[in-house]
């Protein structure tokens, strides 16, 4: 499988799927892209929205993936070819999303703190979920935001401090626990056109995160001080 590195919508750099002739892959008129090689989802966008990168760029720009035994050797080439990174450069027409879910005594006490984006447009979601663990109030606060979206064309960039909620949506864990809503986060994922998850480090600094978890928390002792 070949996968060409262009540019889309003028500003991010994806891999788009190549035929063995090396043109665009294109299935009903549409080319398959991914914003990283290794990442689980995938999506299908107009040819005229994929440009080639300038010639004094770079990176690597065609790869076979078939061809490559050690994913470690992609990496040493170009390490952020693959590499998802806290970054700013989203689409312009971008939904950006951060959650958090928070457990006093997990389980126990729980609540979530939701931060969604838009432009200049910011709303806010805080909620006492009752009795749970910090697993259930972070997978809450995802599915909770994806509910929350009336848009399913534009992308979507779900931010979470959550190795769980990343592992059992995007690589493939098998959970034991919370499974029916687990099946209702992957159910509404399949609603929207561009998908994608970052894992960012939680309590870093990221004033977006810490917004979230002071939401989580907040709902926590609002309730408990009621």
């Amino acid at each position: 499988m070949i996968w060409k590195r262009m540019r889309f919508q003028k500003k991010n750099k994806v891999w788009a799927k190549l035929t063995e002739s090396e043109d665009l892959f294109l299935q009903d008129g549409k080319v398959l892209i991914k914003y990283q090689l290794d990442q689980p989802h995938q999506y299908w966008t107009y040819p005229d929205q994929l440009k080639n990168l300038d010639e004094s760029e770079t990176e690597i720009k065609t790869v076979d993936i078939e061809k490559i035994e050690d994913r470690k050797t992609l990496l040493s080439q170009k390490k952020e070819v693959i590499e998802i990174t806290e970054s700013n450069s989203y689409p312009e027409n971008a939904i950006i999303i951060h959650t958090d879910g928070a457990s006093s005594g997990n389980p126990g006490p729980a609540g979530i703190g939701v931060v969604l984006s838009y432009g200049k447009k910011t709303k806010e979601i805080s909620r006492y979920l009752g009795n749970a663990t910090n697993n259930i109030a972070e997978l809450t606060a995802i599915l909770t935001a994806l509910k929350s979206l009336k848009r399913t064309d534009l992308p979507v960039f779900i931010h979470t401090d959550s190795s769980y909620s990343i592992g059992v949506l995007t690589k493939g864990w098998k959970p034991k626990v919370n499974l029916d809503l687990i099946s209702d986060i992957l159910s509404e994922m399949t609603r929207f056109r561009q998908l994608q998850f970052i894992k960012v480090k939680g309590h870093a600094g990221n004033p977006l995160n810490e917004r979230a978890d002071q939401l989580a928390t907040q709902s926590i002792e609002t309730h408990l001080h009621a």
